[in-house]
């Protein structure tokens, strides 16, 4: 065989092999987001016309598309004319609110994930359920966001919510924080019916620990002296205008004659009325500047849930049990008990209870939009599944009550954003679209800086760097719909 026969052989051989695929490039894992608008919360201005690299579940390359080269194999995503955000997060929800044991599986999780949302914090929920499902997400066996979580409320005797553990003293409050630390927790959560000395104990015992407390304000405790005693968020404004009073003191005494007196239903609302009445005809702008300040000081940290004030006093912009189109992914039993919980509210609340409401409402949102003017950090968060409020769904409302209350669009992002991840110790990993971050995105039609409501319009979600498209979101809705419809 002469040279020229060796060398048709070779080539010959060659070609057989490439066509085999034993010459193939090896199948690349990036993928690659092109020409798309960034909004990366850093506080620039939106970059137009960017590629974003991410391989691995991180962002590795970042930059505008004329300087980017996009790797052979990669899957590149047409980003012209949509807006890339850092994953949501809300900062109230309660999984296991959702039920036993599938809720969270197929009715939650897949709402949160439809609705952009890549990180939640847990504010009370069974620890036996929320360990499981954090590590399965977390090792790839299940897609979901990524949960902090505090396990079961610390409460007085008797709790109010389940799962509760209940703290009526120091000792108790020693061993509960130990044992919930002991289990993994993220922070200990507080609720309302604690006694002054439970609170302060608990105080005491996390900074042993060196674990966070956030909650409610219990009703026993001052709004000052919660900031003071170091709890690291407030939920849902409790006990805030209450002390942002001339008569906070006065106020105090009466709201615990208020729930002992054994009246008449009509004497106990009428006087519940006349309580609430006096909280904003005491309210002193000079006493709620000088709380804020406090707040800021200390460093405590505010979670409105503006939404289920507007619901408190607007039951029906809550969710119209037959035309909103939110409803189809409620569970059967769920709905049915919102249903009732709304026919129940409508036949014992008269026109001037709603109108109190309503101006309690208007007073929050003024006070939340001087927290924001005033330094003070806000988190967006939802109380997700309180009755009226569709998780996933919710935040984006609750995005939009933010700029009601007088934050800029750009404000209200960085509530779901970047704020939680520099609450959470997370910076470094997620809130932003930087190199090196988690790639955890989401990609709008439109510009939310332009209108708050255009978070709403979610072409795709990126998750653990795995790219969710519209068809694959919609995939989420069909399956909690399914799940809804017998459950």
């Amino acid at each position: 065989m002469n040279r020229r026969q060796v060398a048709a052989l070779f080539l010959f051989t060659f070609a057989a092999f490439c066509l085999l695929g034993a010459c193939k490039q090896p199948q690349s894992t990036v993928l690659a987001i092109a020409h798309v608008t960034v909004i990366d919360m850093t506080g620039t201005a939106p970059a137009p016309d960017q590629t974003v690299l991410i391989d691995k579940e991180k962002i590795v390359a970042l930059g505008s598309s004329s300087s980017i080269s996009i790797p052979y194999g990669a899957k590149t995503i047409e980003g012209r004319g949509k807006f890339l955000i850092p994953g949501l997060n809300d900062m109230h929800v309660h999984l296991t609110g959702a039920g036993e044991p599938n809720g969270s599986h197929d009715f939650f999780l897949p709402l949160l994930l439809a609705n952009g949302i890549t990180s939640v914090r847990d504010m009370g929920g069974y620890l036996d359920y929320l360990i499981p499902l954090r590590k399965e997400i977390e090792e790839g066996k299940r897609l979901g966001p990524r949960i902090v979580f505090a396990g079961p409320y610390l409460d007085g005797d008797p709790p109010f919510f389940q799962p509760s553990l209940v703290v009526s003293n120091g000792k108790q409050a020693a061993d509960n924080v130990h044992a919930l630390v002991k289990k993994g927790v993220d922070f200990i959560k507080v609720q309302s019916q604690l006694s002054r000395e439970a609170y302060f104990a608990i105080a005491q015992t996390c900074r042993a620990e060196r674990v966070t407390f956030s909650g409610h304000v219990p009703d026993r405790v001052t709004a000052w002296e919660a900031a003071g005693a170091g709890q690291r968020s407030i939920e849902h404004l409790t006990c805030e205008l209450r002390a942002c009073s001339l008569k906070e003191a006065e106020l105090m005494r009466k709201q615990f004659r208020v729930l002992a007196t054994k009246a008449t239903t009509r004497q106990s609302k009428a006087r519940q009325l006349a309580w609430q009445r006096e909280v904003l005809d005491s309210y002193s702008p000079e006493k709620a500047v000088a709380l804020l300040e406090k707040f800021r000081q200390q460093q405590t940290w505010q979670t409105p849930t503006l939404i289920l004030l507007r619901n408190d006093a607007f039951p029906v912009a809550g969710l119209n049990l037959t035309s909103d189109p939110n409803a189809k992914y409620v569970p059967a039993k769920f709905l049915e008990g919102w249903r009732r919980n709304f026919e129940q509210q409508m036949k014992n609340t008269g026109p001037e209870e709603f109108a109190l409401r309503a101006a309690m409402l208007e007073k929050s949102l003024e006070l939340v939009g001087m927290m924001q003017k005033g330094g003070v950090r806000i988190l967006a968060g939802t109380d997700s599944a309180a009755p009226y409020v569709v998780p996933g769904f919710s935040l984006h409302e609750e995005l939009a009550l933010l700029v009601k209350a007088g934050l800029t669009p750009m404000e209200a992002l960085e509530a779901a954003t970047r704020t939680p991840a520099e609450f959470l110790g997370h910076l470094d990993s997620q809130g932003t679209v930087a190199v090196g971050k988690n790639a955890d995105l989401v990609m709008l039609d439109a510009n939310p800086l332009a209108d708050i409501h255009n978070t709403r319009g979610i072409r795709a979600v990126v998750l653990h760097g795995k790219f969710l498209d519209r068809a694959a979101l919609d995939q989420l809705l069909v399956n909690a719909e399914k799940f809804a419809l017998v459950n």
